[in-house]
Formats: C-alpha cells, structure tokens, sequence
C-alpha cells in the first residue's frame, strides 16, 4: 500500500510570500498575476517534492475579509499590520480559480483564520488516518504549533524557490522549545505582525530558557505565585506586570482545531483535473511555462 500524503496549502500566507518575492507580473488585459505565478511556482515544487511514490491530497485554506473571534478578544488585534496591498487582493480570487479548476478544494470561513481551518483539518485527518503524513505550505511560521511525528511544515527559505521543512528536530533547533510549546514561547515575546502583545522586556532567547524550565505559561505562572520561581528579579517583575497580556496572548495564538467544516479527504486526491481546462486557464493567465511544469508532476 502506498503512503499517504495530505499538502494543505496556507494560501493568504503563501500569495503574501509570492507578491514580495517576484517582480509584478500583468497578462496583456493588466490582471496582475505575480503573486498567484509565485504561488503555483512554489505548490507545484511542493507537489514534485512530495508527491513521489504515494497517493497525495491537496487543500487550500483562505483568510476571510471579516474579523475573527480573535478580535473579540482583542480589539487591537492585527491593528498594527499595514493594509493588504490591492496587488494581493486583486489576486486571491484568480488563485482560487485556478485551484478549483486544479480540482484542489478551498476552504474559508468568517470568524475564523486559515491557521485555524488548518489546525482542524489536521486534527480531523489524523483521527480518521493515524498512517497519513500531513504537509502544510506556508509562507510563514505560524503553523508550527501543529508539528508533530505526522504534521510538518513545508516553508520557504529566502526566496521563492528555496525551500524548508520543519520537523520536531528543526523547530527545536531553531527556537529552544518544542512545538507544543510555541504558543507559550510566543505569548511570551509576542507577535509584532499580529499585534500580539507578549511581555513587555521578554525576547526568544530569555522566552526559550523559560519555557525549557518551567513547560507552560499556566506552570510558570503558578510557581510565581507561590514565590518558588527561581528568574532574575527583573524578569520576574515583567512576568509579573503583564500577566493578564500573556495569558490573552496565549489564546490569541492558539488554533482552533475544532472549527465545524465538512472535510473530506478523499475529495483532495490530486490528479482528478482535467489537462484541457487546465490548460485554457493558464493560457488566459499567460502562464504557458507553468503548463508543462504541471503535466510533468
């Protein structure tokens, strides 16, 4: 029996990498393509690294333009991140046709981020095949969170054709703590790009040697309370002072891994397209040396 293999592809993220990483790119009629080029540069690279020797399955997951539950919780969330450039917006539904038409399904849903619609098809497709090995194509690390002896991350390097994959190993190499334990490392330092508060004073490398001794932002906060914290006065005054911020923090970067979407994964088998509409498609798009890259996968 072959190996399974699931690629869910973190397509805000990944079009966010592509736009920065390429020169603009129009067709003749002036639709900007060069963030959807990039995009489909980098899925099928994934799919030739990936796809060899197993049955593998593909699925998109978007962002949606409405707020989510985090934004309840705090107002500021994401305040901070500059407007999506209309480069990028103008491309999203272009990406998303051209998935459809690769018969690769997309997935978005109000309230809720791509990450979390992610995390919940992880959890999903582990429950109902503890043998499938899961894949997740990002431009960015937010989804290391999920990594585990099933889940890795497939991310870019410093351009748009270098690639890395993170496994338990790497992440721990990388950041000092385990994966499980990147959401307490980050409600410690906090995430700029989000908006995300953290602690005030607090950066990796003081966060990793926290979490490294204490596991859980619930553990280290529960010895400072008893005074049996052994950190350096200062450090403790700053946990101390922000502990509200980095509890909030911590269910800020959290993934919901329960969101309530009808997945299936057997309707992600890659291949079911048809090369003819594929074709026209990429033709429309002006896109004729992705069209062989596509049929030699």
């Amino acid at each position: 029996m072959n190996q399974e293999r699931l690629l869910i592809i973190d397509s805000n993220a990944l079009l966010h990498r592509a736009f920065h990483a390429l020169p603009p790119l129009a067709t003749k009629s002036g639709q900007t393509t060069g963030a959807v080029y990039g995009f489909l540069l980098t899925l099928f690279k994934a799919i030739k690294d990936l796809g060899k020797d197993c049955n593998l399955y593909v699925v998109a997951c978007f962002d949606t333009k409405a707020k989510t539950f985090r934004h309840e919780k705090f107002q500021d969330y994401k305040a901070q991140r500059p407007q999506t450039p209309d480069g990028i917006i103008s491309q999203i539904p272009v990406a998303k046709e051209v998935l459809q038409t690769l018969k690769i399904p997309v997935f978005a849903k109000e309230g809720f981020e791509a990450d979390d619609l992610i995390a919940t098809i992880c959890a999903v497709s582990k429950k109902e095949n503890k043998d499938l090995e899961i894949y997740i194509l990002s431009g960015d690390l937010d989804n290391l969170q999920l990594v585990d002896d099933k889940v890795k991350v497939y991310t870019l390097g410093k351009g748009i054709k270098d690639t890395v994959i993170y496994d338990i190993n790497k992440v721990v190499g990388r950041f000092g703590v385990k994966p499980l334990q990147m959401n307490d490392f980050k409600a410690l330092v906090g995430d700029a790009s989000d908006n995300v508060p953290g602690v005030k004073g607090i950066g990796n490398k003081t966060a990793a040697e926290i979490i490294q001794k204490y596991g859980t932002i619930k553990n280290l906060y529960q010895e400072l309370a008893t005074d049996t914290a052994v950190l350096k006065p200062k450090i403790k005054e700053a946990l101390k002072n922000n502990k509200d911020s980095a509890f909030m923090s911590l269910e800020l970067v959290e993934t919901k891994k329960d969101i309530d979407i009808n997945f299936n994964l057997q309707e992600c088998k890659f291949g079911d397209f048809f090369k003819e509409q594929v074709e026209e498609k990429f033709k429309k798009l002006e896109f004729d040396s992705l069209i062989n890259r596509l049929l030699s996968l």
